[in-house]
């Protein structure tokens, strides 16, 4: 019969045991993000490569890395849509780029992807979840654009005014009353 003892003592060793393995991860990634932070002689921002599924903003680039990431990613557009066997009814191939939405929310799926696929040791579902993303991407897609696009002619979306540019009205909303909260009588319920 064995005693309570040798319970603890099997325990302590494999809390020990999973000690040493987290102490060694943690090491080697100390030593990656050592390593990344002084290769090269120049900015790290600009001489470090770009993790897979580090979110793109597109507004936020400078030409260089624009040059470098809009081949990647019409190369990665164009494969997504033949892979998945898009219609132009779920995106417009005449001019998808030229609709804000439609790339932000490409760019997503893209970056998405990226991460999914990346090796590394979370990828169970990270695929499936992607294919899921994906399925609500196509339905939103279609709806940002829809209506304005047909047989390779290209059309703005027809709008009064843009939200963004306008001084006055940046200034009606910041100087706007906070909204008062629901009230709920004792009728409501």
């Amino acid at each position: 019969m064995a005693s309570g003892f040798e319970d603890i003592f099997a325990e302590l060793t494999n809390i020990n045991a999973e000690q040493v393995l987290l102490s060694e991860r943690v090491k080697l990634l100390e030593e990656q993000l050592s390593a990344a932070g002084t290769s090269g002689g120049g900015d790290a921002d600009d001489e470090r490569e770009r993790p897979a599924g580090e979110p793109v903003r597109w507004h936020e680039l400078d030409a260089e890395q624009h040059a470098v990431l809009w081949p990647q990613f019409v190369s990665w557009a164009i494969w997504v849509a033949d892979r998945y066997e898009m219609t132009t009814d779920q995106l417009p191939r005449q001019c998808w780029w030229k609709h804000g939405a439609v790339v932000e929310e490409l760019t997503a799926l893209w970056t998405s992807h990226e991460s999914a696929y990346a090796n590394g040791e979370d990828g169970g579902s990270a695929p499936y979840l992607w294919q899921d993303a994906l399925a609500r991407a196509l339905e939103r897609m279609g709806r940002f654009w829809l209506g304005s696009c047909r047989n390779g002619q290209h059309r703005q979306r027809h709008r009064d005014a843009p939200w963004g540019g306008d001084a006055d009205y940046l200034a009606l909303l910041l100087a706007a009353e906070r909204p008062a909260p629901d009230e709920r009588t004792s009728d409501d319920e």
